[in-house]
């Protein structure tokens, strides 16, 4: 193990104070070659955090601020026809990059979110029936604000379904807004964000991430909690399977910044939430009950027997 993952902390808590578990989660997401959907009102350092990840890892970044005039070609890019060369050229759009930071992504409208369901998923793009390969890695980090609903389209699920992870960051409390008001009176922390990571180291963690051991036993639990989520009487429709998939490649990249090569039950629970509230569709009797997508994933993970940590295996 060597001392990137404490390295690339310490660059994000740098910039985003006193939300260390949030950014322990975005990390193992990103390492385990997922996408981020950040949810949060204005000015909690949605913007920040995507920019301090994409210097950390020194990758080409791109922010695209969706509005509801922003068109599919603003991601995807498009072809015109070039009088010098004779022919139609591509012009890459925002997605041509490492890391994508689609900015109020709820803001714009379905046709325009849907060009990226083929680049997150497939990690390329079909512009005029041409297909071009995005650079590796490709990473979407994606916001929307939960308030201020007027002029927003709903995310539909088959797009949240290929985000790994939901996360928000909150409002800090009064000893990190100290912290962040007194570092910001002075300088822009983001300055002092050094790059701590190559695209070649980049892709020898991941391969290492996906050598971590996850034993059989753990494999029938997330078997267990997949079922149950289905099972649900809260629950219009389980999780898909790409959902348990996101939950293990998580749980393995969790298991690589803890110094392990091997995988425990409390690597699965700490981002079950994260990985699958997003992804259930709730009954309208569990809604007018007040119950909420992450109290039925609590209530499965009490309901379903949790392996013993064998050590290692």
């Amino acid at each position: 193990m060597n001392e990137f993952p404490a390295r690339l902390k310490e660059n994000l808590t740098k910039v985003i104070v006193g939300k260390d578990d949030t950014i322990e989660m975005l990390i193992a997401a990103v390492l385990a070659g997922g996408h981020v959907l950040l949810e949060d009102a204005p000015g909690t350092g949605k913007t920040t955090l995507a920019l301090a990840l994409a210097r950390s890892l020194g990758l080409k970044f791109k922010r695209l601020q969706l509005t509801p005039d922003t068109v599919a070609s603003d991601i995807t890019g498009y072809s015109a026809y070039d009088p010098a060369k004779g022919g139609m050229v591509f012009h890459a759009g925002a997605a041509m990059t490492n890391l994508l930071l689609a900015d109020e992504l709820n803001r714009t409208s379905g046709r325009t979110q849907s060009a990226l369901l083929e680049a997150m998923e497939e990690g390329q793009l079909t512009v005029d029936g041409v297909t071009y390969p995005l650079p590796k890695p490709f990473t979407v980090i994606a916001t929307q604000n939960p308030v201020g609903t007027a002029g927003t389209a709903a995310i539909p699920l088959s797009q949240l379904d290929r985000f790994m992870v939901r996360l928000s960051l909150g409002a800090p409390d009064s000893e990190s807004l100290k912290k962040l008001l007194t570092d910001r009176a002075s300088a822009d922390p983001l300055e002092s964000v050094e790059e701590v990571c190559g695209a070649e180291e980049l892709s020898a963690i991941k391969e290492d991430i996906s050598a971590v051991t996850f034993s059989e036993e753990l494999t029938d639990y997330v078997c267990a909690l997949w079922q149950a989520i289905a099972d649900s009487e809260d629950t219009l429709c389980g999780i898909s399977p790409r959902g348990a998939l996101a939950l293990c490649r998580i749980a393995r990249a969790g298991a690589y910044l803890d110094g392990r090569d091997y995988v425990v039950p409390s690597d699965i629970r700490v981002c079950f939430s994260a990985v699958c509230a997003h992804r259930l569709t709730l009954t309208r009797e569990a809604k007018a009950a007040g119950r909420s997508a992450e109290d039925v994933l609590a209530a499965v993970l009490r309901a379903v027997p949790c392996p013993e940590n064998r050590g290692n295996k």
